[in-house]
C-alpha cells in the first residue's frame, strides 16, 4: 500500500461515509479518535482529517489506514489532504513563538508589569502586528489566532509571573517566564530587540525573511532575540556579494583564508575542492544589528564548525573569545599530557594563528 496515493474521489467517498454515519459512529467504525491538530473543510463542514484520510485510503489502495499507521499532521493526513485539493485548517492556534512573547512583554513592561484588557489599544494593535509575523503557515491557525482576548491573556501570563506579583499565576508557559526574566535582567536590551521586531515588520524587511528550510538553524541555536532577528542575521551571513567582497579584502592584504577562532584552512585539508572556501559570521549582535548597511568589519571568517558553536548558547562568542577557549582547551590538554608523562601530538604542537 501506498500511503498518502490518495485521489480527491476517494475523500468524498470518506466524506460522504461519515455524513451517512454520523462522526461518532464513523470515527467508532474505523477506531479513530477525534482530531487533535487540523480539521479538513468541504462544502462549509468540518471533518476529522486523520480518519477522512485514513478511510480513503480504501478506495484507491484497497483497505483503510489504521490509526496507528500514519499521523494527523503535516508530514501524512494534513499535507495528503492538501495534495488532494482540500482546505486544512488547525483545530488549536500554535503555540507562542519567543519573538511574540517579547512584544507581549514590552508591553507589559510599558504598562508597569500590569496585564492589559482585551479592548486596550494597545492589544488591538499588537493582535494586528503578530497577524503579520511570519512564524506559523497559515494552516496552524485558526479564525482566532492571536486575537485580543489571546493577546490580553497573555499579558496576564507575564504580568502574573513577575516575582513582585503577590496573587496566584495565571496558567502561561515555561518561555513566559524565560522571557520575563531576560526583561528583568537585560531591561534595555530586550526593549531594542523588541523595537527591531516591529521595525522590521513595519518595514516588510523580517516579513520577506519567511523560514525558508533552515529551521534547524533557528531551533538548535539559543538566540534569545527570537527567530526573525536570528533569520535576519543568517541572511546577511549569506549575502554573496559581501561574502566576496570579504574574502577578497582580506586576500589582499595577503592573509589567508583560515578561520578566525580555529586556524582551519578548507585548501589545506582539502586540496582543490576547499579552494577559495570559507563561512562568514556577522559579529554585530543581534540587538544591536538593525537597518544599517553591513560593513566589511562586521564579518569574521571562520569554520563550519566554530560556527556553529559560536551559535550554540546564548550569549554567542566572538570569534577572538571562541579562539581564546580553543587555547586554552589546548593548553590544558598540554599541561596534562605532561603531568602523566606522555608525549605531546604533532597537532597539538601546531600553531593556531590565523
Amino acid at each position: 500500500m501506498r500511503k498518502g496515493a490518495i485521489t480527491r474521489r476517494a475523500v468524498l467517498n470518506a466524506m460522504a461515509e461519515c455524513d451517512e454515519l454520523g462522526r461518532d459512529a464513523f470515527l467508532a467504525k474505523y477506531r479513530f479518535g477525534a482530531a487533535r491538530s487540523y480539521v479538513v473543510v468541504h462544502d462549509g463542514q468540518e471533518y476529522d482529517s486523520k480518519a477522512i484520510a485514513g478511510v480513503a485510503h480504501q478506495w484507491d489502495q484497497g483497505r483503510a489506514l489504521r490509526h496507528d499507521e500514519f499521523s494527523g499532521g503535516e508530514e501524512h493526513a494534513a499535507a495528503w489532504l492538501k495534495r488532494a485539493g482540500f482546505q486544512v485548517k488547525a483545530v488549536r492556534n500554535p503555540d507562542w513563538a519567543r519573538d511574540e512573547i517579547i512584544l507581549a512583554c514590552q508591553l507589559v513592561f510599558e504598562n508597569g508589569w500590569r496585564g492589559l484588557d482585551a479592548l486596550d489599544a494597545r492589544v488591538v494593535e499588537l493582535s494586528a502586528l503578530l497577524q503579520l509575523l511570519p512564524l506559523h503557515v497559515e494552516a496552524e491557525r485558526n479564525e482566532k489566532f492571536r486575537n485580543p482576548n489571546g493577546v490580553a491573556r497573555k499579558t496576564f501570563d507575564i504580568a502574573t509571573r513577575h516575582p513582585e506579583y503577590q496573587g496566584k499565576p495565571t496558567k502561561g508557559g515555561a518561555l513566559d517566564v524565560t522571557v520575563l526574566e531576560e526583561f528583568l535582567a537585560r531591561p534595555d536590551e530586550m526593549i531594542r530587540v523588541a523595537r527591531l521586531i516591529r521595525e522590521g515588520i513595519a518595514d516588510g524587511e523580517l516579513q520577506e525573511l519567511a523560514a525558508t528550510g533552515d529551521e534547524e538553524f533557528e531551533d538548535d541555536y539559543s538566540a534569545p532575540e527570537g527567530r526573525l532577528l536570528m533569520r535576519r542575521h543568517r541572511a546577511r551571513e549569506r549575502n554573496k556579494g559581501l561574502r566576496k567582497k570579504k574574502i577578497d579584502s582580506v586576500l589582499r592584504r595577503g592573509g589567508r583564508l583560515a578561520c578566525e577562532s580555529c586556524g582551519f584552512d578548507y585548501e589545506e585539508v582539502y586540496g582543490d575542492r576547499g579552494a577559495g572556501y570559507i563561512e562568514c559570521h556577522h559579529v554585530v549582535p543581534l540587538h544591536e544589528a538593525g537597518e544599517g548597511r553591513t560593513k566589511l568589519s562586521d564579518l569574521a571568517l571562520i569554520c563550519a564548525n566554530c560556527h556553529r558553536m559560536i551559535h550554540r548558547a546564548a550569549p554567542w562568542p566572538t570569534p577572538a573569545e571562541l579562539r581564546a577557549t580553543i587555547e586554552r582547551k589546548h593548553a590544558d590538554d598540554r599541561r596534562a599530557a605532561a603531568a602523566l608523562g606522555r608525549p605531546r601530538r604533532a597537532a597539538d604542537e601546531e600553531s593556531w594563528s590565523v
